[in-house]
């Protein structure tokens, strides 16, 4: 069974999604793919994991850096998994281009070489937007390119990375990945 809770952040409504244990999506309602990794059959429960998904969120969105991750499960193709795992180590206040992110899959995957159309198309079926950073992820020139969210969340996204650089949150607790 998935569940689902909504949470309502500054920068608009958020859907989260569990199998019961680990997040599995966070999607700003409305996004392009909102929800594509989320069944037809769902129930809305308050669960320990969106509790923790909301503690990581309350303390990034007062700019703030979160010590702790949510217990995560990305559910997509190889090649997806492997984009993601990526941009989760993209560090606060820094960007990586799609470029970048696709020389880094190729090596992680074995590859000769990866897209950065295809890595595009990866970052932007990022079921867990906030939490795995696709906002972190810019063209070649360094201008903002597409987010699902909208580049108005982006921009604010970005800024929120940079403040976070300073003010860690020493006040939550860790929590496995």
């Amino acid at each position: 069974m998935e569940y689902t809770c909504h949470y309502d952040s500054p920068l608009g409504g958020i859907t989260l999604a569990s199998d019961g244990e680990a997040l599995t999506g966070l999607w700003f309602d409305g996004q392009r793919h909102f929800g594509d990794t989320l069944p037809d059959e769902h129930e809305e429960k308050m669960l320990p994991v969106f509790a923790s998904a909301e503690r990581w969120m309350d303390v990034y969105l007062r700019g703030r850096r979160p010590d702790f991750t949510p217990l995560l499960r990305m559910r997509g193709t190889a090649f997806r998994r492997a984009v993601w795992e990526i941009l989760l180590a993209i560090p606060y206040g820094q960007t990586m281009t799609y470029g970048q992110v696709a020389e880094r899959a190729a090596k992680r995957l074995g590859r000769p070489r990866v897209s950065a159309r295809a890595v595009g198309g990866a970052v932007g079926h990022n079921p867990l937007s906030l939490i795995v950073p696709c906002h972190r992820v810019v063209g070649a020139d360094g201008r903002l390119t597409g987010y699902a969210g909208g580049l108005d969340k982006k921009r604010r996204l970005l800024a929120m990375d940079q403040a976070g650089l300073s003010q860690p949150d020493a006040s939550a607790p860790s929590t496995a990945r």
